[in-house]
């Protein structure tokens, strides 16, 4: 299993390119299930995760190619996916234990063909995350859903018909299911208290370049028409803002000075504004966003995550890390998921002083952080413990980086380019 060996201390100068979203691209391509025409998808980052979405859809008769006639298809960045009749409408236990976002087939394989058999999902251990939402969104439109052995038996043999859907809670994956379920449900729907992270209205582009008739893009209500067909589009996925956060909390924690070219500084300004008040820059560039730590030693900040367009709940374990080496103490609050500080012990064996409550992590910081031998649990989690072996005195190894490879490309080489001495070592 492979494993990163890290060498901190050195100061983090230069140019990331930041790749697609990973958050982004997953609901649109199952969004190719909706239509028999082309779909094609550019700026697609190389990820296990794309992977497992295309292979899900090939299972489902999507016919996935990698376009290298397309600006940028020659690095394997555009799939065109053409999505024929599905046959059984079965979505595996075997793929969709491997990453949540598989559910999110759910919503057009009922649309388009009337029945879903969708496993349960997987992921990420960091928290239940139920479907419930999911579910109960869908059977306003008409759906009816029974769980049967470990998996979601969804069916609507009239088609699906408009309604009205108030989620209770803020859900991105509930969101984009029942938005592609809408598009092509007989008559309006409308989606109160909606998720409004720019995933979403990515995805609701996406599907409006497709046909669909979508009102209130980027508000927390979403108006749909239904339409009788789809077709094909041409659409370029959005640049990864976690990427780019991650990046940008890598200048800081180093005392570095990085351009992330390719981010959007506007999906960013939660991050920005707890970077800026620790006492980093946070400034837009042409084509991208400079960050750089100021002359000021880091300060403590306290932290909530939120739906956006608060703070996201992907970057916690990230801030926590520099929170980690800030002075004073600061308090981060998870609201999203109840299972995600995971990487408090870890950090801790670094020297960190985090004492968790609850929901709360009181974190006081601390002058340095030492080099450790150290444990992965999920994708953001992994990614912190890269920041904190970035920051330590000393050597640090993080083991389980499978879970890296899942939302973050080339990220050894990416560091390296900057100054990091970073490799992966291959046993």
């Amino acid at each position: 299993m492979d494993r990163i060996r890290i060498r901190g201390g050195q100061a983090l100068r230069g140019r990331i390119a930041i790749g697609g979203s990973k958050n982004a691209a997953l609901p649109l391509m199952a969004a190719s299930l909706l239509t028999g025409e082309t779909l094609s998808l550019a700026n697609l980052p190389h990820l296990a995760d794309i992977a497992t979405m295309a292979n899900l859809l090939a299972e489902l008769g999507v016919q996935v190619g990698m376009n290298g006639d397309a600006p940028g298809g020659h690095s394997g960045r555009v799939f065109d996916l053409t999505a024929g009749d599905p046959g059984d409408k079965i979505a595996p236990y075997d793929l969709v234990r491997r990453m949540r976002a598989s559910v999110l087939v759910l919503g057009p394989l009922l649309a388009r063909w009337g029945e879903a058999r969708v496993s349960l999902p997987g992921g990420c251990a960091i928290g239940t995350r139920p479907v419930d939402l999911h579910l109960d969104g869908l059977r306003p439109l008409g759906a009816e859903i029974e769980l049967e052995e470990g998996y979601i038996h969804a069916r609507a043999p009239g088609g699906l018909v408009g309604g009205h859907i108030l989620f209770p809670s803020v859900s991105v994956g509930a969101t984009e299911n029942l938005l592609m379920a809408a598009v092509l449900a007989k008559g309006e729907t409308q989606i109160a208290n909606a998720a409004r992270e720019p995933e979403v209205a990515d995805l609701a582009r996406c599907l409006v370049a497709m046909g669909a008739e979508i009102e209130g893009i980027g508000t927390d209500t979403l108006r749909i028409q239904g339409a009788e067909e789809l077709h094909g589009a041409n659409y370029q996925v959005i640049p990864d803002r976690i990427e780019a956060g991650t990046y940008a909390v890598a200048a800081a924690i180093t005392g570095g000075d990085l351009a992330l070219d390719g981010a959007d500084f506007e999906t960013m300004d939660a991050l920005a504004d707890i970077l800026g008040r620790s006492g980093a820059e946070v400034t837009k560039i042409d084509g991208g966003v400079q960050v750089r730590q100021g002359a000021r030693a880091i300060l403590g900040v306290d932290v909530m995550t939120e739906p956006f367009p608060g703070f996201p709940t992907d970057m916690q374990a990230q801030i926590m890390t520099l929170m980690a080496v800030s002075e004073g103490a600061s308090m981060i609050t998870e609201s999203i998921f109840e299972n995600r500080f995971m990487h408090v012990p870890e950090l801790c064996r670094m020297g960190a002083d985090i004492n968790v409550h609850g929901a709360s992590a009181i974190v006081r910081g601390v002058a340095r952080l030492s080099g450790a031998e150290l444990m992965a649990t999920d994708l953001r989690a992994s990614v912190s413990l890269i920041l904190a072996g970035l920051a330590a005195e000393g050597e640090t190894i993080v083991n389980r980086v499978y879970h890296l490879d899942r939302g973050y490309e080339r990220i050894e080489e990416k560091l390296t380019g900057c100054g990091a001495v970073i490799e992966r070592l291959q046993d």
